[in-house]
């Protein structure tokens, strides 16, 4: 399969990954030369991790042999059979570059990495037939599960090319009909945001909590220490978009947004609800 994937990102960076050790062909669009630059030093650093841990079948130089970065998603092949969006959370960016790739590759199946947003919202002024949500979970190479978001317009051959796609990466796929925040987003905010209120009203401490869920429910993270490898800022604009299309409960505590306004964004500032 030729693919292309927007954004080299923490997730666009992995679903490379995924895609390269799938033995495909990838093709990263970003923005520019020095964020392409950076895109192919993050999917090298990824390939590198896993060689090391004996994940991979074959070794970095060869997989990267297939990738092809680009600082213009216009430079994407135009055979290409699947384009995966991931750029930042923001519906107007989503849906300009989704517009874009759907000229440029004009047969691909459309996939978004959204993990909250609308995809029939998305979809509105593209080729929505072939439109899915197809989120990944972070780290991509990783993570066991994808989520298959369909709407009413698509096409249902698509989503069976996506999960029979999904599955053939090693994934486990769940469908969801679209509605705000899917099913883990949904489910997995809600418990974060009660996380953090617990920890402003003094409950217990963070490490107690996450504890508390590892060892009490089998979590394999603790709902907080998973808030900051998302990302603080990333929970932030998924608590308050759901906030606002299904009310008040998923409202983010007042910790959140002043951990956001310090910078205190997770693992990625080395500083969250805990130290990294």
């Amino acid at each position: 399969m030729i693919a292309v994937v927007i954004g080299g990102g923490t997730m666009g960076a992995g679903i490379a990954h995924l895609l390269l050790a799938g033995g495909h062909d990838v093709t990263l669009a970003e923005a520019g030369a020095d964020r392409a630059e950076a895109a192919h030093g993050a999917v090298l650093r990824s390939l590198t991790k896993a060689a090391e841990r004996g994940k991979l079948a074959a070794t970095p130089d060869e997989l990267l042999a297939r990738l092809t970065v680009v600082p213009d998603l216009a430079a994407a092949p135009s055979d290409a059979e699947l384009v995966v969006e991931a750029v930042p959370e923001n519906a107007d960016l989503k849906r300009r570059v989704l517009t874009q790739a759907a000229s440029v590759c004009p047969q691909a199946v459309l996939a978004s990495n959204t993990s909250s947003l609308s995809i029939s919202a998305l979809a509105e002024g593209l080729p929505g037939d072939r439109l899915v949500g197809m989120h990944f979970f972070n780290p991509v190479p990783v993570q066991e599960l994808v989520e298959l978001v369909h709407h009413a317009g698509v096409d249902p051959d698509v989503v069976a090319r996506v999960r029979a796609w999904a599955e053939a990466l090693g994934k486990t796929v769940i469908e969801v009909r679209d509605s705000p925040g899917f099913a883990t987003s949904r489910l997995g905010v809600a418990v974060g945001m009660e996380a953090i209120r617990m920890l402003e009203e003094g409950v217990a401490s963070a490490d107690d909590i996450d504890t508390g869920m590892r060892l009490g429910y089998g979590w394999p993270m603790g709902p907080l220490k998973l808030t900051d490898l998302v990302g603080l800022d990333v929970r932030l604009a998924i608590a308050e978009h759901l906030a606002a299309e299904l009310g008040p409960r998923f409202a983010p505590p007042a910790l959140l947004r002043d951990k956001v306004d310090r910078g205190e964004l997770g693992r990625k500032t080395g500083q969250g609800f805990f130290t990294w």
